[in-house]
């Protein structure tokens, strides 16, 4: 008979789900959907990764959770992620409401004391998410209802509630921006734009960014759908350059010297004709290019041309 202390069942369950997501998540493809992770099959059994209604898996076959879920919100609905950082540059998962003693928080304080890896489903759009794994829990913050939660391997060993170097802090913020932000960033703008370029409309997703309107080493670059767009590499490339830009009426404008070259297809075709065109912009009007950050990078590229 399995009891929850079965060590050996907890150390096959994670080991299978996180063996799976490898297998599911590819570079390619790399988000999975909400109805995927409740059809996850265990040794042949149904075995959800997620819980239908709460954002802690605590499983009752388990002492500790197994997963801790962020749903999809919209920009305007809270602020980035970006305030769930601590100064040590851990994330913060807050607590299942403010009871410290529910058994889904329970969960992960046994997460914490037997440090075992747990997901991270991260929501980039309604019913999809971008998993992360393997996590740890380093430490309960019961009076601000919230765990630390460590990414990588080099962030288990950053001190907590203690002096931390500023070296320590950049390397571990910049570890948080890269592991999370970054790859999230780019999966909620690649989805809002349903996985088409804004300007030249390719569909591959293997040749797509997530571009910045205000780039993200500057404190208004945030990592919000409205702050960015979904570009090809190469008209990436050119916006970030400064080769073409953005109008405030959402319309591509090439510099003028640019338009005055004779070179090959690519020049013509790839760049001289994008002059005029308008943006294709997300169905959703919360996710299109904030105005006020388009006329600040419009002014940039005036200025750079």
């Amino acid at each position: 008979m399995i009891t929850p202390l079965d060590d050996d069942l907890d150390s096959r369950i994670r080991a299978a789900a996180m063996a799976w997501l490898r297998q599911r998540c590819t570079p390619e493809n790399p988000v999975v959907s909400r109805a995927e992770l409740l059809g996850f099959k265990f040794e042949g059994r149904s075995f959800p990764l997620v819980d239908n209604r709460l954002g802690i898996r605590k499983p009752k076959e388990l002492t500790a959770a197994l997963s801790i879920l962020t749903t999809y919100t919209s920009d305007g609905t809270r602020a980035p992620y970006e305030d769930e950082v601590g100064d040590d540059g851990l994330l913060r998962y807050k607590f299942q409401g403010d009871d410290p003693n529910l058994y889904t928080n329970v969960g992960l304080r046994r997460a914490y004391e037997r440090d075992v890896p747990l997901i991270w489903f991260f929501g980039v759009k309604q019913g999809l998410y971008l998993p992360f794994f393997p996590v740890w829990i380093r430490a309960m913050e019961v009076d601000q209802l919230q765990v630390a939660v460590a990414l990588e391997e080099a962030q288990r060993h950053i001190a907590i509630h203690g002096p931390v170097s500023e070296i320590e802090r950049r390397y571990s913020v910049s570890m948080t921006r890269r592991r999370l932000h970054q790859p999230v960033f780019r999966q909620r703008v690649i989805h809002a734009y349903e996985t088409s370029c804004a300007m030249c409309r390719l569909r591959h997703p293997s040749l797509l960014d997530a571009a910045h309107i205000i780039p993200d080493r500057e404190e208004r670059g945030v990592p919000a759908i409205s702050n960015g767009m979904a570009l090809c590499k190469i008209h990436h490339a050119a916006y970030d350059e400064h080769i073409l830009g953005v109008r405030p009426d959402l319309v591509i404008e090439v510099r003028s010297d640019i338009m005055q070259e004779i070179d090959g297809p690519m020049l013509k075709h790839g760049l001289q004709e994008m002059h005029g065109l308008g943006l294709v912009l997300p169905r959703r009007r919360a996710d299109r290019p904030k105005p006020e950050l388009i006329e600040e990078r419009y002014e940039r590229f005036r200025a750079a041309g």
